[in-house]
C-alpha cells in the first residue's frame, strides 16, 4: 500500500473533506463536529457499530444531506451535481434498479455519465438479461461496483460494500478496491466489519456520532488492554461478568474484557464458583470500540 499522511495531517490534494460536520434530526444528533479528509490513493476506512452516524456522515460528504453545522468540500468545492459526476458510490443498498435488467442497469448509468456501457464480466454476462432482484447478493455487488467505476471516478465512496457476501467474493472485492487506489483514486469505506480494517492506509472510528479515534489499528486501540478468560464453564464464565457489568465479548469459546482489573475479574468469577484462568492480552478494535461506546458523553 501507498505511504500515507500522518493521522490528522491534510495531504497536499485532498479530494473529499469535512470540517466539523454535524447534522441534527429533530432532538436526535445523527453525527457531531465531524473532520475528516481524502487523499488521491488513500484508502480510509470509517469504522463504526451500526448506529454511529457513518451513513450519515457518507450522505453529507456527497451532498445527498444538507449538513446542520460545518462544511464539506468534494473535489475542491461544494458537492454539486458536476462535481458528483466525479465520483462513485456503492451505497449499502447497493443504488440498482431491481426491476431491471443487468444490461438495462448498466446502459441506464451510462447514458447517464455519457460513457459507453462497460464490457461484463464472464459471471454477469451470462445473467445479462436477468433481472437485478433474481440475482444472488454477490453478483448483485458486482454490478454495483461495475457501475460506480465506469464513468473512471476520482472519489470511490463505498458504505457496508463487502456486507453479505462470502469470503471469496469479499477478497475479490477488496482486490478492485486496491487496483482503484493504485491509479491513484481516493477511496472512503464505511464498515462494521473490524476484520477489514487491515486492508486500509488509515483508519476513522466512529462512536454515537462523533468520530473519536483515527490512525493505524495501533493508533486507534492505543493503551487499551484486555483479559482473557479461558473456562470450560465460558458460557456461565461470559454471563457472570455480563451480569456484572463488565465489557465482555466472545473470541470462539474464549470470553475477553476490555479494559478491565485482572484481580476484580478473578474475584467475579470465584464468587460465582467459576473456575477459571486469566491472562492479559492485545485488545482488538472491537474492544477499544466497546470501551469507548461504555464511555460517558462529552460536553
Amino acid at each position: 500500500m501507498m505511504a500515507t499522511p500522518a493521522a490528522g495531517a491534510v495531504p497536499a490534494a485532498v479530494l473529499l473533506a469535512a470540517d466539523r460536520v454535524g447534522r441534527k434530526f429533530g432532538s436526535f444528533t445523527a453525527v457531531q463536529d465531524v473532520t475528516l479528509h481524502l487523499g488521491p490513493g488513500e484508502v480510509v476506512g470509517l469504522l463504526g457499530a451500526n448506529g454511529a452516524g457513518k451513513t450519515t456522515l457518507i450522505r453529507m460528504l456527497l451532498g445527498l444531506l444538507g449538513t446542520t453545522m460545518g462544511e464539506v468540500e468534494l473535489l475542491g468545492g461544494p458537492p454539486d451535481l458536476e462535481r458528483r459526476r466525479h465520483l462513485g458510490y456503492v451505497p449499502q443498498g447497493l443504488g440498482l434498479y431491481r426491476d431491471l435488467t443487468v444490461s438495462e442497469n448498466l446502459a441506464f448509468s451510462a447514458q447517464a455519465y455519457g460513457t459507453a456501457p462497460p464490457d461484463l464480466p464472464e459471471a454477469l454476462r451470462k445473467g445479462a438479461g436477468r433481472l437485478v432482484a433474481e440475482l444472488p447478493l454477490g453478483l448483485q455487488r458486482q454490478l454495483a461496483f461495475l457501475i460506480a467505476l465506469a464513468h473512471d471516478p476520482a472519489v470511490l465512496v463505498l458504505d457496508e460494500p463487502t456486507s453479505g457476501v462470502d469470503a471469496l467474493a469479499r477478497a475479490t472485492l477488496w482486490d478492485t478496491i486496491h487496483e482503484q487506489a493504485e491509479e491513484g483514486v481516493g477511496v472512503l469505506v464505511t464498515t462494521h466489519n473490524m476484520a477489514e480494517a487491515e486492508q486500509c492506509d488509515r483508519l476513522m472510528l466512529m462512536s454515537a456520532a462523533r468520530l473519536v479515534a483515527q490512525g493505524s489499528e495501533a493508533d486507534i486501540i492505543g493503551p487499551t488492554t484486555a483479559l482473557a478468560i479461558r473456562t470450560d464453564d465460558w458460557a456461565r464464565a461470559f454471563a457472570v461478568l455480563n451480569k456484572a457489568g463488565q465489557p465482555v465479548m466472545l473470541a470462539g469459546r474464549d470470553v475477553r474484557v476490555a479494559d478491565a482489573e485482572a484481580d476484580l475479574v478473578r474475584r467475579i468469577l470465584a464468587d460465582a464458583g467459576v473456575n477459571a484462568e486469566v491472562s492479559g492480552v492485545r485488545a482488538t478494535i472491537e474492544e477499544r470500540m466497546m470501551v469507548l461506546s461504555r464511555a460517558p458523553e462529552g460536553p
